[in-house]
């Protein structure tokens, strides 16, 4: 590069002397032309020189004229004749009464001309001017030149100073290439063009392959890259240059998420909820002399979530069968001693009616609702509120038909799981003002699902309808962005995504209204 560079300042150092040069010659040309022409026209009009040409011996008044004018005005020779060409004066003595050498036609036409033209002293640029009498007759020439060796000799004079400047010019700018080159040097570590070039390919090649999600923030709070696995997570537009550049707050990003970009300090495994995904999010400000901004990398934790939320349902039912079986053994305990003491009718009534309870909410539930997974999570939830002395009831109009074709049913399991939970919980913290009951209505038709979760709980508080489904919202101990509060969140995600909508009233107690629309 610094080579490049030496070679395009010496190429415009050149071009600029040689134009200057080119310059020079054509001012001096033009200069030598403007005074050959103003001393013959001025001698031309003279009285003086009109009237020795109608002297007998013209060459013994003009001869001496000439010579001072010549010596006064630095010009090479003055030639003054008559309309034959006869030369009356001459810097060289002897050549005067000879026929002068070069054009006079225009002249005697009665115009001034200039011309180059190679006479008795050599090549010499010269104006040839008419002399007219009171008729306006040409009576007479003057012939003023300067010979081009006098030209070159100015124009040499001034040849070192253009060549000062244009050296002048090629050490700075040497200088200064070579001053570009060691901060270039310096700036990429002594990596060349070729090697950088090919070290961008590749890193680019790596940031837009990898599947973690990599946006760098400035310090300014604008997007400097983002690669195409956090433009998908984070829902924005495939085209880079719509993002790059681009301040975080106006890229359509949760309020969380903008302040986690953006924040001085660092972040590790953050749980952001966003309408599609569950995000993990880990931030580090990156600081040479000062900050200098953020790498914000992304995780899609949306799988890892639903598959949590199954286990959980799993963990439940599996609580809930521990449960039943060790009443079932405290039951079936009761049985055998009812029968040791002779008291079978008591004992085959005994069983029969637990086993006829147990049967109606089966039969119950699975006759309501259609949809395998939401029934077993309905009997598993019913179990474990029970375990908790809360009254589970699914109302009379339930009747839910297959939705497998439109939503999927871990989406139904998050909304009804999370939905069922928070209303036991808040159903129990008035346990002792009125009987803790959690009521669910499951119905749909060939346009709408509606799931309705009421509680017997203290209800939502007005200021707060608009915040339950951010993430970190909880009414419960521990509640932020690294505590409780991501299930209400994880609702309103999924039912987002599914285009529903959530409705949240109290009457007295919380009561959550989904709708989601079959399609």
């Amino acid at each position: 590069m610094l080579v490049l560079q030496l070679v395009l300042v010496g190429l415009l150092v050149g071009g600029g002397a040689a134009l200057a040069y080119l310059d020079a010659a054509q001012a001096t040309d033009d200069k030598a032309a403007e005074e050959v022409v103003s001393v013959a026209a001025t001698l031309a009009d003279s009285p003086g020189v009109r009237d020795a040409l109608a002297a007998p011996e013209p060459s013994a008044e003009l001869q001496p004229f000439a010579e001072r004018v010549r010596a006064d005005t630095g010009v090479d020779f003055i030639t003054i004749m008559n309309r034959d060409g006869i030369r009356y004066t001459h810097p060289n003595p002897a050549l005067i009464g000879r026929r002068f050498i070069g054009n006079t036609g225009p002249a005697l036409r009665g115009t001034l001309f200039t011309e180059t033209y190679t006479g008795t002293l050599g090549p010499s640029v010269r104006a040839v001017a008419p002399v007219f009498d009171d008729d306006r007759s040409v009576v007479g020439l003057v012939a003023v030149g300067i010979t081009v060796e006098s030209i070159s000799k100015e124009l040499s004079e001034r040849l070192p100073p253009v060549l000062a400047v244009a050296g002048g010019v090629l050490v700075v700018g040497v200088a200064g290439s070579y001053l570009v080159s060691a901060r270039l040097r310096r700036q990429t570590r002594g990596v060349g063009p070729a090697e950088l070039s090919r070290m961008f390919e590749y890193y680019e090649a790596i940031l837009h392959s990898v599947r973690e999600g990599l946006v760098l923030v400035g310090r300014d709070g604008h997007v400097v890259l983002c690669n195409d696995a956090a433009r998908e997570l984070l829902g924005l537009p495939d085209d880079v240059d719509t993002v790059r550049g681009k301040p975080v707050g106006k890229l359509g990003l949760a309020p969380g998420l903008v302040s986690t970009f953006v924040s001085s300090e660092p972040a590790s495994d953050e749980l952001h909820v966003t309408d599609t995904r569950v995000l993990l999010v880990n931030t580090m400000p990156v600081r040479s002399r000062d900050r200098m901004g953020n790498v914000v990398t992304l995780r899609d934790h949306t799988e890892l979530q639903s598959l949590t939320g199954e286990l959980d349902t799993v963990r439940g039912f599996a609580e809930s069968l521990r449960s039943q079986a060790h009443e079932s053994a405290n039951r079936l305990h009761a049985v055998v001693s009812l029968v040791e003491l002779g008291k079978v009718e008591q004992a085959v009534e005994f069983a029969t009616a637990e086993l006829e309870t147990a049967q109606q909410l089966t039969d119950r539930v699975v006759g309501a609702v259609a949809e395998p997974v939401l029934a077993a999570l309905l009997l598993g939830k019913s179990s474990e509120a029970s375990e908790r002395g809360v009254e589970l009831v699914l109302t009379e109009d339930t009747a839910m038909q297959d939705t497998a074709p439109h939503i999927d049913p871990r989406d139904l399991v998050t909304i009804v799981g999370n939905l069922v939970d928070n209303a036991v919980d808040a159903a129990i913290e008035t346990a002792g003002e009125r009987t803790p009951r959690v009521t669910v209505t499951v119905c749909s038709d060939e346009h709408e699902l509606l799931l309705r979760v009421a509680d017997t709980g203290p209800g939502i508080a007005d200021d707060a309808a608009s915040d339950i489904f951010r993430r970190g919202w909880s009414t419960k101990p521990g509640g932020g962005e690294t505590g409780r509060g991501l299930g209400l969140a994880l609702v309103g995600q999924a039912v987002r995504r599914h285009g529903g909508t959530v409705e949240v009233t109290n009457d007295p107690g919380a009561v959550f209204t989904v709708r989601i629309p079959l399609r």
